[in-house]
């Protein structure tokens, strides 16, 4: 896109999805330089005088919010994962600081069941700009429900990633810029707000 994204800080949200240890570490080698674009674009949504509020998956011992129907989630009660613990942690390259808000999410969407709405009205918010792990999931989970709640949203192609390279490149070329402008980090001055 040539034309300059424009984002009032006081009214954007920057949303970090999903950039927990164990989900990074599924990625392997595939993102080399994802936390550091990520990380780029958070120290200058902090600059800018953006919200942060991380999104991160967590359930309770005993997993009481996973029924045995629920395909994406009934596996993982067997593995331990997204207790509390290292792994449930949200990556130190990316960490929140002390006053910014982590939402515990229990499924897919960053929005279901969580208090994450009722947060962005509070404070203002009009526009969320989304980063996460995977495309194919929490992004495009999140993204549709925020559209269809008349929130604008900016998806930055290269801080979402997903384990599918095919499902990416649809998703970013295809599906999201009906409801979203797709735009890319910054590097090149330091880490820039998206353009």
């Amino acid at each position: 896109m040539t034309d300059k994204l424009e984002l009032d800080p006081g009214r954007t949200a920057l949303l970090i999805m999903d950039y927990q240890v164990d989900i990074v570490a599924r990625l392997g080698d595939a993102h080399p330089h994802l936390l550091e674009r990520v990380g780029a674009v958070l120290d200058a949504a902090r600059r800018a005088g953006m919200r942060v509020v991380y999104v991160a998956v967590g359930f309770r011992p005993g997993y009481p919010e996973i029924s045995a129907r629920n395909q994406t989630f009934a596996p993982v009660v067997s593995t331990g994962a997204f207790l509390a613990g290292p792994g449930a942690k949200i990556h130190a390259s990316v960490a929140p600081l002390p006053d910014e808000v982590v939402v515990q999410k229990h499924r897919v969407s960053a929005f279901f069941g969580t208090d994450l709405d009722m947060i962005l009205r509070a404070n203002g918010i009009e526009t969320l700009v989304l980063c996460g792990i995977a495309t194919s999931g929490v992004v495009l989970s999140t993204l549709r429900y925020a559209a269809d709640s008349d929130y604008r949203v900016v998806v930055i192609e290269d801080g979402c990633a997903d384990a599918d390279p095919a499902v990416h490149r649809s998703l970013i070329d295809k599906v999201f810029p009906r409801q979203a402008r797709v735009v890319h980090a910054e590097l090149s001055d330091g880490g820039s707000v998206p353009r």
